[in-house]
């Protein structure tokens, strides 16, 4: 099997140390991608940190990856040595179900493989993005415009995806008011994808001190959501709000902004519990609803979508030496917006 270098967790608490894993030898419909740029996505973190579950480490981590493929199977069709390309956060599913057949492989019925902490096809657990290489079935690499650079695709292959599949699914557009909650690296996303396809933005944070940010991605609307005074204000006025904070929120409250037939969508994944009163959802006949990734068909729609209109994510690259702090920052709110690791630095296999 090659071996490549990576940035791997040995336990919950431990740094991320250097270290090596495995990759599958080239199958007849893989491809081999020379990573350039991973991605720093908090559900890095809390995997890592077992919020979501028990974890087999040692583990390497990092489902937004963009580099250039280095080998592909000889069955393989869809991409060639030299491509640039991306994977996000699954590398595999039944490709059966009624789910996968319909381009929802996000929700494979019987289970999609996760880019790390999955099983793979060998049974093996399946190790992410913080490496200089990785082996992928053709279906689940999507190709990179070259309009693109390395470094802000990465990111779009999970915060992207994650906002944009939302939006799409509830039909933000002109005529449409979306409220987007927090403005962080799934929230600025929001914001500037909700602009592009013409919906009206209202950025909801904690406080105002990113407003000149959220105005300059393309919000038209800012609020402080510490002062009481927002909810009131903004009673009722919203067809969509999509809700990108990892950290529990008052649920009731943010119900009560919605307008007829209007939606929550959460996309932001707390490890605590979330309630919610249902006499809230019977007013306005409102919804409450759940949203992760989207299909690979979906992925590469919203890529072709970044590049047609210049969306990019707001980076900041990094060492592989730096992660342990980018980490840190990241549970801070430390960031603006998204944390890149640059590969190259992180040796020779």
């Amino acid at each position: 099997m090659p071996t490549v270098a990576a940035y791997t967790a040995t336990s919950p608490t431990a740094p991320l140390t250097p270290g090596t894993v495995e990759r599958r030898e080239v199958g007849p419909k893989d491809v081999l991608i020379d990573i350039a740029y991973a991605g720093i996505c908090h559900s890095d973190i809390h995997t890592v940190r077992g919020d979501w579950g028990e974890v087999p480490y040692p583990l390497t981590v990092g489902h937004e990856i963009a580099g250039v493929v280095a080998r592909v199977g000889e069955e393989v069709t869809a991409h060639k040595v030299g491509d640039r390309v991306g994977v996000g956060c699954m590398v595999d599913s039944c490709r059966e179900c009624a789910n996968c057949v319909a381009g929802a492989e996000q929700y494979c019925l019987r289970g999609f493989t996760d880019t790390y902490n999955g099983t793979d096809r060998d049974g093996t657990t399946t190790q992410g993005g913080y490496s200089t290489g990785i082996v992928v079935d053709e279906h689940f690499v999507l190709r990179i415009p070259d309009t693109i650079p390395f470094e802000k695709a990465a990111p779009l292959l999970c915060a992207g995806i994650t906002t944009y599949s939302p939006l799409r699914n509830w039909n933000a557009g002109p005529g449409t008011k979306v409220a987007v909650v927090g403005l962080g690296g799934l929230g600025h996303m929001a914001v500037k994808i909700a602009h592009a396809l013409g919906a009206e933005v209202t950025v909801l944070s904690q406080s105002l001190k990113k407003r000149e940010d959220g105005l300059r991605f393309g919000a038209d609307h800012y609020h402080a959501t510490a002062d009481p005074a927002t909810f009131e204000q903004l009673a009722g006025s919203f067809d969509l709000i999509v809700n990108t904070v990892s950290a529990p929120i008052d649920l009731d409250a943010y119900l009560n902004l919605l307008a007829l037939d209007g939606t929550i969508v959460s996309v932001g994944a707390p490890p605590e519990p979330v309630s919610v009163t249902l006499f809230t959802l019977f007013e306005n006949r409102r919804s409450f609803a759940g949203s992760k990734i989207g299909g690979i068909a979906q992925t590469q729609e919203m890529l072709d979508f970044c590049a047609e209109h210049g969306i990019a994510p707001e980076v900041e690259v990094i060492a592989a030496d730096a992660v342990n702090d980018a980490w840190e920052r990241v549970l801070a709110s430390d960031v603006r917006y998204r944390f890149v690791i640059d590969t190259s630095t992180l040796g020779g296999s």
